[in-house]
Formats: C-alpha cells, structure tokens, sequence
C-alpha cells in the first residue's frame, strides 16, 4: 500500500515539474525553473500600466494560465498618473510597482535612467533593435498612430490622407470644423506630447501644418477613449494622433468609425516596459515580461487583444510583418533610444509647450 501511495506521489510530483517546465518556451535558461519556483512563492506581480484594463485582460488571463498561483495586480493609468504615482512612491520607500508598462515612451525611458534594473531578457533576439534600450527598456508593441473620422458626417471624398491633406481640409471649412478636431492635451498627455514632438520631428513644416489643422479651434482631451467616443457621436467630426489599436478594435463594432493611416508619414508607437530595482516580486516580474514579449504572449496581444505585435512571427497580419505590407515605407517607428528625452528637459519642454499653444491658437 504505501509503495503505491509513494508511487502516486512521484507521479503527481513529476506531472507538475513537467507542466512547470512546460510552461516557459525551449531555448530558456537552464536554470529558468528556479526563476517560476520564486515567482510562484512570491504569489503575485504588481503591473503599472497604460494599457485599458479590458485590453490587457487576455493577457492576464493567459498568464494566470500558465502560471497557477502567480495573480497578476493590475493598475490601469493614464501616463501622467502613472508617472507621478510611481515617482512619488519611490521617493517614500513604499511599495510601488514590479513593471511599468507604458505608451508615453519619453516619459518610461526618463524613468528607467534612475528605476529600472537590468535584465536581458530570453526574447530580446526576437525584437527589433531599435526596440531595446540598456537591456532595460523594452518596447513590446507596434502601433501605427492614425486619424480617426465620423463616417455619417463626413463625405467619403473628404476624407484627408496625410497630414498636409487633413490641415488642407479644415483650413478650407473652419466653420464646418470649428470645435470639431480632437486630439491629445499635450500639457495632461504624457502620450500626447511624446506624439506631437515626433510629428515636429518627422514634418519639417509641423507648426504651420497644425496652425491650419487648428483653425477651427481644437477639442483636446486626456485619453484616446474619450476621442472616439466623441467622433463616433458626431461631437466632434476628426481626430488625430490616436492609437490605432483602439481605433481598430473600436471599429469592429463601431460603424461610424472610420480610420485613416496617413501615406505622408504613419508614427509607430512602442508601450515600453521595465522592470523596478525594487521590485517586490522580482522572480514573477521577470516571468511577466519575458510572457509579454514571447510567441505566446505576442499571438495574444495581436490577435485577442488587437494590439499589433513587435514580432514577426506571429499568425495573421497585426505584426511587423503584415504592418510593413500595408504601409511600407511611410511607417515611422519611434525608437526606444536616447532621442526620447530631448524634449523632457524643463526649458525645452516649455518652449515647445509655448510654441505648441502659439500655433494652436491661430
């Protein structure tokens, strides 16, 4: 009796060592199941993270899949939120979160230089190389910026296919436009201003192609959601610079919506990520973000949560690949790189804010 009893022991033993070591992809570490054993004795990873709750669900339910006992803590914020609530928690020693997950790519990147740890992630040869920075910072998404249109209230001929076609539209129907074109407060966004600085970049003549863009006067707002509720309503007739992930997945059940990605030039958006130097849950923060970068992970976010994939070798279209089919060579990925914090320093910062408003207000 008790030979069979040890038996059926060793058997369940051996199942869950196997299901355990099943559950991170070949390739790992040796040593890797030491990393999900410390996860599973810390219980939990703590998530900041830009990215909507409903968005990430698939994610996390992957994840709690994959790793019973590991809870995933998930704290939804808008960038400026996020920013500060971390910032202002490391300052007083408390507890904080494990990985900052974010699409203000500027403000992330600032963050990392005095927060972030080290870690050279297993998936990093699956990434681009303008994704990682210091082995640090990783972008973990490929999201083209679009505009977004009502569909009911404006004539398919109308529609405007570039930067300079959408200032050309509304500088010639300011009454039409007036109070009607969203887009991000770029002084509460931290995403908002991030964007709006790459468009400086990428468009020689960007002040005056806004100063037209805004001739009618803009409705700024804080979050993409709230821009397309209102060009769904007809409250507001465009907006650009919106994440395109929320505007695809909006228009599956959305008809007014209509989307436009720009042939002049599409930015590409990264949600960057890192982990904490003082990460309470060290093991299961590494565990998450090495599960957010994989094949596994990656097939989620393209096709559960239609959030394009940084890889490309993921089913379907909603990666790199099938990006580049689409738009070629007027995509604009934004590097995860030193470049980012130019426009963060306080004086150039509120020079272009001053210069943003000067152009805004004609």
């Amino acid at each position: 009796m008790m030979k069979k009893i040890s038996a059926t022991v060793a058997a369940i033993t051996l199942l869950g060592s196997v299901s355990a070591y099943a559950a991170f992809p070949a390739g790992y570490p040796a040593d890797y199941q030491k990393r999900v054993d410390g996860a599973k004795k810390e219980g939990k990873v703590v998530i900041y993270s830009t990215t909507d709750t409903k968005a990430a669900a698939p994610l996390i339910q992957g994840f709690e899949a994959l790793y019973p006992g590991i809870k995933v803590e998930y704290n939804d914020m808008n960038s400026t939120e996020l920013y500060n609530r971390f910032i202002s928690e490391q300052a007083a020693g408390g507890t904080s979160g494990d990985v900052v997950w974010s699409s203000s790519m500027d403000t992330i990147l600032k963050l990392a230089g005095d927060y972030a740890q080290e870690y050279a992630s297993p998936e990093q040869a699956q990434l681009p190389k303008w994704a990682v920075w210091q082995d640090k910072v990783y972008g973990t998404t490929y999201e083209p910026v679009v505009f977004i249109y009502n569909k009911r209230l404006i004539p398919q001929g109308d529609v405007p296919d570039s930067h300079a076609a959408l200032a050309k539209l509304i500088a010639g129907q300011t009454d039409k436009f007036k109070k009607k074109v969203t887009t991000y407060d770029i002084e509460k966004s931290g995403v908002g201003f991030m964007l709006s600085v790459q468009d400086f970049k990428a468009d020689p003549n960007y002040f005056k192609t806004l100063a037209d863009v805004a001739k009618g006067g803009l409705a700024v707002q804080s979050s993409t959601g709230t821009m397309m509720e209102r060009v769904s309503s007809g409250e507001n007739l465009i907006g650009f610079n919106i994440l395109g992930s929320y505007a695809e997945a909006r228009a599956k059940s959305d008809p007014s919506l209509g989307i436009v990605y720009p042939k002049d030039y599409t930015l590409v958006l990264s949600r960057v990520s890192f982990i904490s130097k003082e990460a309470a849950n060290p093991n299961a923060a590494k565990l998450w973000f090495d599960y957010v970068l994989s094949e596994k992970g990656q097939n989620i976010l393209a096709n559960q949560a239609d959030i394009p994939s940084i890889r490309n070798d993921i089913e379907g279209k909603n990666d790199i690949d099938g990006m580049t089919k689409l738009l070629g060579n007027a995509l604009k990925p934004i590097p995860v790189d030193d470049s980012l914090l130019e426009y963060l320093q306080p004086a150039k910062r509120l020079d272009y804010i001053k210069q943003w408003r000067a152009a805004a207000a004609k």
